[in-house]
Formats: C-alpha cells, sequence, structure tokens
C-alpha cells in the first residue's frame, strides 16, 4: 500500500518545485539583495561592488574621496591612505635605498607599488596578490587606477594572482626589500600569512641584507595582536623595529620594519623622495620608532599554523574596542 496518496503526492512535488523555484530566484537575486544592505550599512553612496572567490569588494564614494572596503572592512580612505602608504613603504628605502627588486605581498589596490616606484633605483617590482579582481580594479576603475598613478601598467611590475604562502613555496626569485600589505588577520585564512611557517619562507625569498615593512594592525586597539605579529617575525629569524604613524581614518596604525640581518632605524629619507612626499620628512621619520608606553611591548604567543594565537588575540581585542 502506498504511504502517500496520488494527491498528497501531488502536493508535496508542488511544494517542492515552488521551494527549488525560491532558491533559484534567491540566488540569481543575491547580490542585488546584498546591494541593498550595503546601501544602508555604509555612510556613502556605494559605486562599485563586486562578489569574488575570495572577497566581498565595495566602493563607496563622497564628493571629494572614495574608500576601499574588503569583507565590510575599511581599507583606505583616498582622502588619508598617503600617510598610510608613505609609512608602508618609505621607511624600507631609507634603510634600503639601492633596493632594485622589490616584493609586494597583498596591496592588489596599486598604491604602495606607487610609493615604490618614485625610486629610480627599482629595476622590477612582483606583487602577488591572491584576487585578480582587486588588481583588476586597480587599473580599470578610473578614481583608482588615478589614485594610484598606474602603478600596475608600469613595465617594471609584475602582477601575479596566486595566494602568497603557495608562491612562496614555489618561488625561487630573491629580493632587495619586500613590503607586505595584507589585511588584518582577522580570518584564519588571513591569520596563516602571519605565522612563522609564512615568514620563515619569506626569508628564504630575501637577499641576506634585504629590508622588509609589514603592516601591524592598531597598537592601540589590539596591542597583543600587534606585538604577535611583530614577535612571530623575530621567532623566523628577523630582526625588528616596530614603529607606527598616525592616519585619520583608522587611528594609530602599526608597522614593523624587518631584515635577516642587523637592523639600524631610518634616519634619513633617501634623495629619490626628500621633500617630495606629502607627509613624511626627515625630521618626523626617527620619531615614527618611538613607541609611548600604552603600545609598548606585552608577553604574546608565538602565531603558528597550529595554534592561530594571532585571530584569537585579534577578535578578543577589537570586539572588546567596539
Amino acid at each position: 500500500k502506498p504511504l502517500l496518496s496520488p494527491g498528497s503526492l501531488g502536493g508535496l512535488r508542488g511544494r517542492a518545485v515552488l521551494v527549488l523555484a525560491l532558491l533559484l530566484a534567491g540566488f540569481i537575486k543575491a547580490d542585488r539583495l546584498t546591494s541593498l544592505a550595503e546601501e544602508n550599512l555604509f555612510s556613502h553612496p556605494v559605486v562599485y561592488a563586486r562578489s569574488t572567490p575570495y572577497q566581498r569588494i565595495v566602493v563607496t564614494q563622497t564628493p571629494a574621496n572614495f574608500q576601499l572596503y574588503l569583507n565590510g572592512n575599511l581599507q583606505f580612505n583616498s582622502a588619508d591612505e598617503y600617510r598610510y602608504h608613505e609609512a608602508l613603504v618609505h621607511p624600507v628605502f631609507a634603510v634600503a635605498a639601492q633596493a632594485a627588486h622589490v616584493l609586494v605581498l597583498g596591496g592588489g589596490d596599486g598604491l604602495a607599488v606607487r610609493e615604490i616606484l618614485k625610486y629610480p633605483s627599482v629595476a622590477r617590482v612582483t606583487l602577488i596578490d591572491i584576487d585578480p579582481e582587486m588588481t583588476s580594479l586597480a587599473e580599470k576603475f578610473p578614481p583608482l587606477e588615478s589614485l594610484n598613478a598606474s602603478a600596475l601598467a608600469d613595465p617594471r611590475v609584475t602582477v601575479i594572482n596566486e595566494d602568497a604562502m603557495l608562491w612562496l613555496e614555489s618561488s625561487r626569485d630573491l629580493f632587495d626589500a619586500a613590503i607586505i600589505d595584507f589585511p588584518d588577520p582577522n580570518t584564519y585564512a588571513l591569520g596563516k600569512l602571519y605565522t612563522t611557517r609564512f615568514f620563515r619562507l619569506l626569508k628564504s625569498r630575501l637577499t641576506e641584507s634585504a629590508v622588509c615593512s609589514i603592516q601591524c594592525t592598531s597598537p592601540v586597539v589590539a596591542r597583543s595582536a600587534y606585538w604577535c605579529i611583530i614577535r612571530t617575525m623575530e621567532s623566523a629569524g628577523f630582526e625588528t623595529r616596530p614603529y607606527c604613524i598616525s592616519v585619520p581614518s583608522f587611528g594609530l596604525w602599526g608597522y614593523a620594519l624587518a631584515s635577516p640581518s642587523p637592523l639600524n632605524l631610518p634616519t634619513q629619507l633617501p634623495a629619490a623622495v626628500a621633500g617630495k612626499l606629502k607627509c613624511l620628512n626627515d625630521a618626523m621619520l626617527p620619531g615614527l620608532f618611538e613607541l609611548s608606553s600604552d603600545i609598548g611591548p606585552v608577553e604574546v604567543e608565538i602565531n603558528r599554523l597550529d595554534n592561530q594565537a594571532l585571530v584569537r588575540y585579534y577578535e578578543a581585542e577589537w570586539e572588546r574596542w567596539n
């Protein structure tokens, strides 16, 4: 005897078709629904939005400026990004002024590359960013292409869209300098890019006298996360020099210089950029490395692939602040 009558079976089929139709409609309209939600989430009008296999990219705009968000987190504001990127790039060249081969990890917006290309000594820049949509935006979205001065179109620049850790494992190139500009470590996928494993791979791709810089989140909001990144680099064989700068859109922002060799503090900008930058100058450069007591060292775990301590610090500290 059948468990369901023909009428009941037909009703179930009808409801199943309806559910499938609703799911299909939801899938088709998902991007529009996301866009509607974003219009209420962001303070300014959304002028570009795209979901990629790696992240949600959103650009908002005001009459004078525009802002880039990845997964809802502000990456830069065109009004003050120069402070962030000058601090990220130029202390490296203040120590390694003649660096010719430069590696950029992350930084798919091209803004760090813009600063690197100000040095005539630079013969080659290799940019590794996992998301082709991000690097395409840097080249084809007019406001961003203008802001980065068409940096990714420069013949000295090679763009590779690949996971940075996988690329480091397979590459055999050596570099005189490296700029690390990943998003903050708010997921385990990003946290792996701040582990001892990652930094050891990075070290293997640097010349012995190479100098690199890395953004390390806010030392005020996430003090333990900041020092976790620095101590993890040290455990991987780098000598480090922590520093920070004020960026109005973010507050006080933290970085570190690092090198496989003994590292002197920079005291003077190279002639190529001296007096030509919007923010940095010789007078303020040494002061970047003078940390106030409330952001000084704290005891932290080393960030490894098997513990992801950094993500735990980061989440707890930003949640407490918010």
